[in-house]
């Protein structure tokens, strides 16, 4: 009977009688005077497993559990059997250092379930996907829609198909609709498959069974270098998709959850990275502003927004437009998304003790240029970045706040000095991401009177350097949904910014008072627009809709 049809008591039962099968073993261990290993909670280690041919294995009541070098962990249920004195000598006759272990009966044999993993196919595996690259390539060629995924997996029988079938089809799928992330999400029946797509998910399948689900985790945790038969804690792991034209790195995370395991793959596409400034979405006088301010040879620019906001993508493109032959440009990111060439990117390592700040001291110390933070989260972090700042380099980093101006309250929040901020700081910008229309199916919008007239106003009431004559003309177009954009009226996102410039009003203004409020009075001085009025003017535009600007920036304040 398998472990998901078991009643209650069953279950129960079960149970119980593993843990006593358990005791036995350790028992056993204190009498034979040999450590216990509990094979439900230990790590396997598939180089280790195959020390030892699977038939012989069993016989033995035994398993290779670990390997390092040329020292071996083996796990027995008896030391004395023959079959196992057998293994033993095998194993030292190939000069390995073995170490005896006590498990159970249930033990090994759940650690000998793992020797189905060990394949020809296993044996290739090195972090990179690129044996089923022909089949990806083909299924990334006809799965242009949900749809065409959903229907491609529900056309396998489930009792036959095989996993990498099954995770070839979705990693497909996702790569031709430009997912940016895979939801695998575990529930009592049945396990449910969705995208991320511009930002919010999507159902493409909701009845993979459970025991598919399983194999397939165990594919995916093998792919990543995780360990397959540990279930009850997180885990982080990574590969790479070989494609013709470009390499995708595919980040994952497991996380144990009510029904099983919840998996997250983060796909990084090279592609979705490669955004020059023109195509960020910043208006024209934004634009002259930030070249403006990537010519200055030093100073820090700060870019502030919720996780998912484009900042990473922003900053990117800041570097690939500072990118010179006669400078030199490092990072310090946590984790490295995407490569950039021409440019020394740092890794953070929690493990190491290598953090941010450790990172940027050592940086500076290597004669940088410009150097990109990917997050300015303590009080030391910010104050090695502004003193880089005023010491000759360009610093480019993020910051957590909801808007521009929350930037020098965040800072003063961290410990720093409000006489250094405003030296250090050049440009603070928050943004945030809509969703475009889908330019094959968007239908121009009826306009009412009463919009006319607040569409009117707004305009009028525009700082004086935005260009009003563009937006003069304006035509409004709402989502409708065709098979280009999977019918759901939006294809692709672009950013909506908001620019808080320092200089001297700006140092005298902190010096004085750093609140909010202060600095909403100066950034109105300034002429900000802000994210809400970049919005609606993209809206003007025809790019998005008003709908999409009040799902990033709250309800409409005309």
């Amino acid at each position: 009977m398998t472990e998901e049809k078991l009643t209650p008591l069953q279950a129960k039962l079960a149970r119980l009688n593993r843990e006593s099968e358990e005791r036995s073993a350790q028992e056993l261990a204190k009498k034979l005077n040999h450590p216990y290993v509990d094979l439900r909670k230990t790590p396997i280690s598939l180089e280790a497993l195959k020390l030892i041919p699977a038939e012989e294995s069993r016989s033995a009541k035994a398993a290779a559990i670990e390997l390092k070098v040329k020292r071996v962990a083996l796990a027995l249920a008896d030391p004395n059997l023959p079959e196992a004195k057998k293994v033993l000598r095998s194993l030292e006759d190939r000069k390995y250092e073995v170490k005896i272990f006590i498990a159970s009966l249930s033990g090994l044999e759940q650690a000998q379930g793992f020797y189905k993993f060990i394949s020809e196919e296993a044996k290739e595996i090195t972090g990179k996907v690129d044996i089923e690259k022909k089949n990806l390539e083909e299924l990334i060629k006809q799965l242009h829609t949900f749809q065409e995924v959903k229907s491609e997996i529900e056309k396998f029988d489930f009792k036959t198909t095989t996993t990498t079938a099954l995770l070839e089809i979705v990693l497909a799928g996702a790569l031709a609709n430009k997912a940016s992330d895979i939801h695998f999400e575990a529930e009592e029946k049945n396990t449910k498959i969705r995208f991320r797509l511009d930002g919010l998910l999507h159902d493409i399948f909701n009845d993979l069974p459970v025991r598919n689900y399983q194999n397939l985790i165990s594919r995916i945790k093998l792919l990543s270098g995780m360990k397959i038969n540990i279930r009850g804690q997180p885990q982080d792991g990574r590969f790479t998709i070989g494609l013709v034209a470009k390499e995708i790195e595919v980040r994952v995370s497991i996380v144990p959850s009510e029904f099983g395991e919840t998996t997250v793959m983060r796909i990084l596409d090279p592609e979705a990275i490669s955004v020059e400034l023109p195509q960020l979405g910043f208006r024209e006088d934004n634009l002259k502003l930030v070249e403006e301010q990537l010519t200055k040879p030093n100073g820090l620019i700060l870019n502030t927004g919720p996780t998912g906001s484009g900042k990473t993508t922003t900053l990117y493109a800041f570097l690939r437009k500072l990118v010179n032959p006669e400078i030199k440009i490092i990072t310090i990111e946590e984790p490295i998304e995407y490569r950039i060439p021409g440019i020394e990117q740092t890794q953070v390592d929690p493990g190491s003790n290598y953090t941010f700040a450790k990172g940027l001291r050592a940086i500076v110390r290597q004669d940088p240029d410009v150097i990109l933070v990917g997050e300015v989260r303590d009080g030391e972090t910010a104050d090695i970045a502004m003193h880089a700042a005023l010491t000759g380099h360009m610093v480019l980093s993020t910051l957590h706040t909801n808007d521009a101006v929350g930037v020098v309250p965040r800072l003063v929040d961290l410990g720093v000095k409000p006489s250094i901020i405003g030296p250090a700081l050049n440009l603070a910008i928050a943004q945030r991401l809509v969703r475009k229309l889908c330019e094959k199916c968007k239908k121009p919008a009826k306009v009412t009177p009463e919009l006319e007239t607040k569409i009117s106003k707004f305009l009028e009431g525009l700082p004086k350097k935005v260009n009003r004559d563009p937006y003069r003309d304006f035509k409004i177009f709402e989502p409708q949904g065709c098979s280009a954009c999977n019918n759901l009226g939006y294809k692709g996102r672009i950013g909506i910014f908001e620019f808080l410039e320092a200089g001297p009003d700006f140092e005298e203004t902190i010096l004085k008072e750093t609140s909010e409020v202060a600095l909403k009075k100066l950034a109105q001085s300034q002429e900000m627009v802000t994210m809400q009025q970049d919005g609606i003017l993209k809206v003007l535009s025809g790019i998005t809709s008003f709908k999409e600007v009040e799902r990033g920036t709250g309800f409409l304040e005309w």
